[in-house]
């Protein structure tokens, strides 16, 4: 456990200016912390250990100010800026070497037909402040979501998409583009 917090203290140092050293991004990012209750929390939710896991969660919190479901599944590299306002979903997955500015929202539309009901965000992709993805919908790899979209429908990879509702405005067609 220890040594993956020191790996999110050492992305947020490479990621966040503002960051000068390890010791910073270990005590005062709100990422780093609320990646350390979500995998704690996640060891109890799939151990069946409910109540316990969303206790860590609702602690995580109150701390941090971001909300991270101990169902959800976030791969290596999640960076999150600022954090405040964060929200994801139980059923949200998150691929690597991903980045949410403050206020993104990664959420359900109620009740659906299927267990799945939040969005899958995959590798490289990078989501701005106050941006909200509803649904079992895909982000693609290496895709850009603008500030305050709202994004109800599949975004393809390496496009960058704007807007309520969100609207692919710059496309992409070289892979290579894609830097982690």
């Amino acid at each position: 456990m220890f040594k993956l917090i020191l790996k999110d203290a050492q992305l947020v140092l490479k990621k966040d200016p503002a960051t000068k050293t390890l010791w910073e991004a270990l005590f005062f990012s709100p990422g780093v912390k609320a990646l350390f209750y979500y995998r704690l929390a996640h060891y109890y939710y799939q151990r069946q250990r409910f109540f316990f896991a969303r206790f860590l969660t609702h602690r995580g919190r109150k701390i941090t100010g971001i909300e991270i479901h101990p169902g959800a599944t976030i791969g290596e590299g999640l960076f999150i800026d600022h954090g405040m306002g964060v929200v994801i979903g139980e059923t949200a997955i998150i691929g690597n070497h991903v980045t949410l500015f403050h206020g993104v929202t990664l959420g359900g539309i109620g009740r659906s037909q299927t267990n799945k009901r939040h969005p899958t965000v995959e590798d490289g992709v990078i989501i701005g402040a106050g941006a909200k993805i509803l649904g079992n919908i895909t982000i693609g790899r290496g895709a850009k979501i603008g500030a305050n979209a709202v994004v109800l429908d599949d975004i393809p990879p390496y496009q960058t998409a704007v807007g309520v509702p969100a609207r692919v405005v710059k496309e992409k067609t070289n892979a290579y583009l894609y830097v982690i």
